[in-house]
């Protein structure tokens, strides 16, 4: 939604009209969202001699406000948000990312609808502010791309062309100040408006609610009590990215430096940036060729089943996934539009003692 507050004036104004000439909609409209009108009537509020303040009151009450001057303080700041934003700094759990791994990417803001694009993938979604805290609250939801689903909840400040944030990666707390630090699951970004003009075409998304419920499935957790095989022990210990690829898009060189693979028992851990981007339980089909994975998401997508194929040769180990309730792989690409992801991890080698 495009918030406007001079259309949110003009719905006050009517409103007011509306009940002078004796419209009973306008009368419960005001029973309903104005506090000193719940117990009357509707001949009860045309009497009473309401004013432009109290339709105003009505009417910010209606879209979840307590007052109009919070509600005009709201639009205010999603309107100063609006335009085209290009990232200038960026740092995860206290290690700052390469600059030049985020110059193509930007962020796009229209109401509190957004889209932000990345050589590695587009994020659409909707997102809440509440300007009464201090600082800023920012509340994310995820709609479509690799986050769909997901919450990301922040703050930030905006000094004219330049906005702050300071986000809890997905699954972590909202940060309380513009800093990051080594385990704390939180990034701060810093971004420059190119643009003032409203982005086009910027719609949020499109949420598939059908979809994703389609993929909680019941699970047998019993069933990913593995046993530590020869291929199991050999998978064991840390892993160093060198080839991600998304849905046909692979990530830049710059970022993969910024990766690690954790094999502990049958559990996996996947971290970029400081963000975790899988964790979960696996078991493998060892009778397979290429040999079968599944997925048992405990902390991103929790409880969900991602189905996959892998290949382990030497100290190279190969995996394409399909995202969750979708059909396992049947080779090792990822063109545009198939949803995989397509992984090469390398053996970190022991520290030298």
């Amino acid at each position: 939604m495009r918030p406007n507050l001079e259309h949110l004036r003009k719905q006050a104004k009517a409103l007011l009209s509306d009940l002078r000439s004796g419209n009973v909609t306008a009368a419960r409209t005001l029973i309903e969202h104005l506090p000193a009108a719940r117990s009357m009537t509707p001949a009860d509020v045309r009497r009473a001699g309401f004013r432009l303040a109290d339709a105003q009151s009505a009417i910010a009450h209606k879209s979840g406000f307590d007052d109009w001057p919070g509600l005009a303080r709201h639009v205010e700041h999603l309107r100063a948000l609006e335009g085209e934003w290009a990232f200038e700094f960026l740092e995860t759990d206290g290690q700052r990312m390469p600059t030049a791994a985020s110059e193509s990417a930007k962020l796009l803001i229209d109401g509190d609808l957004f889209r932000m694009e990345s050589t590695e993938a587009t994020y659409e979604g909707i997102f809440n502010i509440d300007v009464d805290k201090n600082p800023t609250h920012i509340d994310i939801e995820f709609v479509e791309g690799p986050e769909a689903g997901e919450w990301s909840y922040g703050i930030y400040a905006l000094d004219g062309d330049v906005l702050t944030f300071c986000l809890g990666l997905v699954g972590s707390s909202r940060p309380a100040a513009f800093v990051t630090s080594a385990g704390s699951g939180h990034a701060l970004e810093r971004l420059r408006r190119i643009s003032r003009a409203r982005p086009v075409a910027v719609t949020g998304g499109k949420s598939s609610p059908s979809k994703r419920n389609a993929t909680a499935v019941a699970i047998d957790e019993s069933a990913f009590e593995t046993a530590m095989t020869p291929l199991f022990e050999r998978l064991q210990g840390a892993w160093i990215p060198a080839m991600l690829v998304t849905d046909g898009k692979p990530m830049e060189p710059q970022w993969l430096a910024f990766g690690t693979r954790t094999q502990s028992g049958n559990e996996t851990k996947v971290v970029f940036g400081g963000q975790t981007m899988l964790h979960a339980r696996m078991r493998i089909d060892e009778k397979t060729s290429p040999l079968q994975v599944d997925y048992l998401h405990i902390g991103k997508r929790a409880q969900t089943l991602s189905l996959g194929i892998m290949e382990l040769k030497g100290d190279e180990w190969r995996v394409c996934t399909a995202p969750p309730g979708e059909p396992r792989p049947t080779d090792f690409s990822c063109s545009a539009g198939s949803g995989h992801t397509l992984s090469r991890w390398r053996k970190k080698p022991d520290p030298i003692s």
